[in-house]
């Protein structure tokens, strides 16, 4: 155990094999239906829809767990240093067999060992037991890794401390969490109002004719999307352009083009070229993700694939005035409704006679200004409560591997215990 210098002298230390089997039967006779999928963590139900003998094939194949069965998620160990790998089941039910199982002996206390072994894959351990040209790990090599083995009643005392801090932690991250997601609200409210209200509360009122825009100031205009863009291409096919974008949750983001990881094609040829103040969009496949933000600015000239509609603006339009309306729009989920075909694709033909409101120009570079200065300091508050989520969670994580393998003496069995290296 090197990566373990002392534990306390009257611990013991045992080999996997001795406190876990790996044996689980399968779910041949397909008496289990209630399946489960790893998730950051944890084991959540895949609550599948339809017939459950629509999914005899496969649940057949999966393997039987146990309430408190400890799951390792062994699959390619050398690609994905991310994922947290070890749950512990809640129930009974069944998991595909790809997962390694360590059901507890008797007398094995599975929730200390959930959060020690949780404290292992945080180090990156189980990365190297993995066998084979991807690193995939197996019970057979995991149960021959050597643990520590605290006294019965200090593992229970371990667990009882660890439960009533993260307890605690927990409740207090999902404080802070709702307090971005509030701050966020605040923030796209404050885009949609200052677009489609302009920025004096005095100003008269006139009925926009436009369900979802309401009311808009009595000297704004309303135009359709052909009338202040038009769809804007150029194709890269003569052109070889190098910087590679892509619209990522809202935001345009440079790509590494020589990136062998991910999906990217042989050629960049089919790809258009977007220039600084056109608007992106990817307004296909609708029905399938209702979370991704899917309204881009562009802000430096590169090249991204032709998927997406990219629109010019013409004169009376400030470019960041229509992406925030857009954006606005992409919020409420406008999109949506106006997708056609099997998959709900949405193109420029079934886009341009969107209606826009239209301020005067001076009007919308004031709600840009507006907008900017606002969600910059919306930004700050949500990116320091981040920051502080991100301590608590590092907080949580240290607070159980120092418990979980005695650096934090939790209960006290013999006041003369000293510290002794592992081996």
């Amino acid at each position: 155990m090197q990566w373990l210098k002392e534990i306390p002298s009257h611990w013991e230390t045992k080999r996997i094999a001795s406190l876990f089997t790996g044996k689980v039967q399968a779910n041949t006779d397909f008496k289990y239906h209630h399946a489960f999928k790893f998730y950051y963590g944890t084991l959540v139900p895949k609550n599948e829809v339809g017939d459950i003998e629509e999914y005899r094939d496969t649940y057949v194949k999966y393997s039987v767990l146990q309430k408190d069965d400890i799951m390792i998620n062994g699959l390619n160990l050398n690609y994905d240093f991310v994922s947290q790998r070890v749950a512990i089941a809640p129930s009974d039910g069944i998991i595909t067999s790809a997962y390694v199982v360590a059901r507890p002996r008797k007398n094995t206390n599975a929730q200390y060992y959930n959060y020690l072994f949780k404290t292992m894959d945080n180090m990156k351990l189980f990365h190297g037991m993995g066998t084979g040209i991807r690193l995939t790990l197996s019970f057979d090599e995991m149960k021959k890794q050597v643990v520590i083995v605290p006294p019965q009643d200090e593992q229970q005392a371990i667990v009882a401390y660890i439960e009533e801090k993260c307890q605690k932690i927990d409740a207090y991250v999902a404080d802070k969490e709702k307090e971005i997601e509030l701050l966020q609200e605040l923030k796209q409210k404050s885009i949609a109002d200052a677009v489609t209200k302009g920025l004096n509360p005095d100003a008269k009122m006139k009925d926009s004719g436009i369900s979802w825009i309401g009311e808009i100031p009595e000297h704004w205009e309303i135009r359709h999307l052909s009338q202040v863009s038009y769809e804007h291409y150029l194709s890269n096919k003569e052109v070889h352009h190098q910087n590679l974008l892509s619209l990522s949750y809202g935001r345009i983001i440079r790509k590494d083009i020589n990136t062998t990881e991910g999906l990217l094609p042989a050629s960049f040829d089919t790809y258009q070229i977007v220039e600084e103040g056109n608007i992106v969009m990817r307004l296909t496949d609708l029905q399938n993700d209702h979370k991704s933000l899917r309204v881009g600015l562009v802000k430096e000239e590169g090249i991204v694939t032709s998927a997406y509609v990219c629109l010019g603006v013409f004169d009376s339009m400030v470019p960041s005035y229509l992406y925030n309306v857009l954006h606005s729009y992409d919020i409420k989920k406008l999109f949506y409704s106006m997708g056609g075909g099997l998959r709900q694709n949405l193109n420029w033909q079934g886009l341009k006679k969107l209606d826009i409101p239209l301020p005067p120009l001076d009007e919308q570079q004031a709600i840009v200004a507006y907008i900017e200065e606002k969600c910059e300091k919306i930004d700050k508050l949500a990116s320091e409560l981040q920051s502080e989520i991100d301590y608590l969670k590092e907080y949580k994580q240290r607070l159980i591997a120092d418990c979980v393998t005695g650096q934090v003496k939790v209960q006290n069995n013999s006041d003369n215990a000293t510290y002794l290296k592992t081996f």
